[in-house]
């Protein structure tokens, strides 16, 4: 099958596969649009929502609809947005997109008469971003918030590269947004040096992507080469961008609302709160750049992409950090020669896939288990706020919870197994550091599950079903009148 090409080949392809609801009736942008995502996303399976009408804006100057639970718990939507299939095993589906992010592709320019974005352009003071159904998530979120499921650009004032990142902006007038950034974060690099030099910065945003730009951009990577580079690498052909009107910068020219704009030096308002991935609200009101709107480009009836942040599963973010985050830490891990990884997970409910990291391993030398777990918490795919990083066996399922406890309960002496790593990188989010001030410093468990490897050839058997008999039961699974598959099995004990 064809490369998804925009949004809207996206949302056909979702629905194919029965995963999209349409809400005709009106709905208020105000909270109601994310009660219904946070109570949908516990549904199973828990489709992609999109509501048609906004109450209170039927004056809407361009007619926005708006899409929720864009890829929530759902790994299927995850494997398509990454062009797998969609019933891909989660182990695999990582697997294929740690291969995927070894090849990268650069953007292809086109011109703006072939950019779908420049269906429609407003400028200057036809621009009133209050007039349009942005909403408003948690009761107590400091305002109305577009993106964190968008594609915010800004470029490198040094070394010239286009960075593509996700971040929360927050509608701070007609034609202003307060853009939110975390300490390390690469578009607050590039403010903070062209502030540096008495310099304006341009900053533009996507609020209606392919889901794709949305998932790569969430991910860290070398700080030289875009994030347009990646996406191509894992659609397989190049990302159509056009060059903004009043930005020098490379736009999605698919996407369905596209915001340029400038922040002079220093420009800064206060922001928030917002609720946020880790299902608390963030730090109480600071400040944080604000961007001047020069331009609003759009489609004929855009989709205004937005991504809920909450507890698990209603956030987001969890489903595709599981798979795109895991995959990132595993071919870092690979890039520094360390053998035997048979499995990465950064698992969706530890705070929208930040807060653990659980590495599946083949032990094959004294201190190998231990070398995983400190690189597995400093390599730059996964050293961001992530408080928890395991490392299992081999025949253990990195993806399966109640396999992982089996392992830190059965091989794991705790005054043996615990190692804290003291003042790593973390965020201001992290509501479990008090007070608010000490947040920027962090600290992480790394705890070895896997059976001593001094007593590997002693180490107790464990219990495991011959292959043959598996696949003998596997195969009469449904005449037996069983439900659903055979559950796979990692481990067998071996034939005589």
């Amino acid at each position: 099958m064809a490369p998804i090409q925009d949004l809207r080949d996206w949302l056909a392809r979702v629905e194919g596969i029965g995963e999209l609801v349409r809400v005709s009736g009106a709905v208020d942008p105000d909270e109601e649009m994310s009660a219904v995502t946070y109570l949908l996303a516990k549904r199973r399976p828990s489709p992609a929502v999109l509501f048609e009408r906004a109450r209170g804006f039927e004056h809407d100057p361009i007619g926005i609809r708006l899409l929720w639970n864009i890829l929530g718990p759902s790994l299927r939507r995850t494997a398509l947005s990454l062009e797998e299939p969609a019933d891909t095993p989660t182990v695999e589906l990582i697997r294929r997109v740690k291969e995927k992010f070894k090849t990268r592709i650069p953007p292809r320019e086109v011109p703006r008469s072939a950019a779908p974005v420049y269906e429609h352009t407003l400028t200057a003071k036809d621009i009133d971003l209050t007039r349009l159904p942005i909403p408003k998530h948690w009761p107590l979120d400091g305002g109305r918030y577009a993106g964190t499921a968008d594609a915010v650009i800004t470029r490198d004032p040094d070394n010239g590269y286009l960075n593509v990142g996700t971040y929360r902006m927050m509608v701070q007038g007609p034609a202003e947004v307060g853009l939110y950034l975390s300490p390390g974060k690469d578009a607050l690099l590039h403010i903070t040096r062209a502030w540096q030099k008495g310099e304006p910065i341009q900053v533009a945003a996507a609020w209606g992507i392919d889901p794709l730009l949305m998932l790569v951009g969430s991910q860290k990577f070398p700080k030289d080469i875009s994030e347009y580079e990646y996406a191509g690498g894992v659609k397989g052909e190049p990302i159509a961008v056009v060059r903004g009107t009043t930005t020098d910068l490379l736009l999605p020219a698919t996407a369905e609302i596209v915001i340029e704009g400038i922040i002079p030096p220093n420009s800064v308002r206060p922001e928030g709160p917002f609720g946020e991935f880790t299902g608390y609200y963030g730090r109480p009101e600071g400040r944080a750049p604000l961007v001047q709107v020069t331009a609003l480009h759009y489609r004929s009836n855009p989709i205004l992409t937005n991504a809920l942040m909450a507890d698990y599963p209603s956030c987001e973010q969890s489903g595709f950090f599981a798979v795109l985050r895991a995959a990132r830490i595993w071919d870092d891990l690979e890039k520094l020669g360390v053998p035997g990884v048979k499995g990465v997970y950064s698992h969706p409910a530890a705070a929208g896939g930040f807060g653990m990291t659980v590495i599946s391993l083949e032990q094959r030398y004294p201190g190998h288990a231990a070398q995983v777990l400190a690189l597995g918490a400093q390599v730059p795919g996964g050293a961001y706020f992530t408080k928890w990083i395991i490392a299992v066996d081999d025949d253990v399922d990195p993806t399966d919870m109640d396999q992982v406890i089996w392992a830190m309960s059965t091989r794991a002496n705790p005054a043996d197994a615990v190692e804290l790593l003291r003042n790593t990188w973390s965020t201001t989010l992290d509501p479990a550091q008090n007070p608010p001030e000490k947040r920027l410093f962090g600290s992480k468990a790394l705890i070895n599950a896997c059976r001593d490897y001094r007593h590997l050839s002693s180490f107790s058997k464990r219990t495991m079903l011959r292959k043959r008999v598996y696949e003998t039961v596997a195969a009469r699974w449904s005449e037996l009148g069983l439900p659903g598959e055979a559950p796979p099995v990692l481990a067998f004990e071996p034939d005589e």
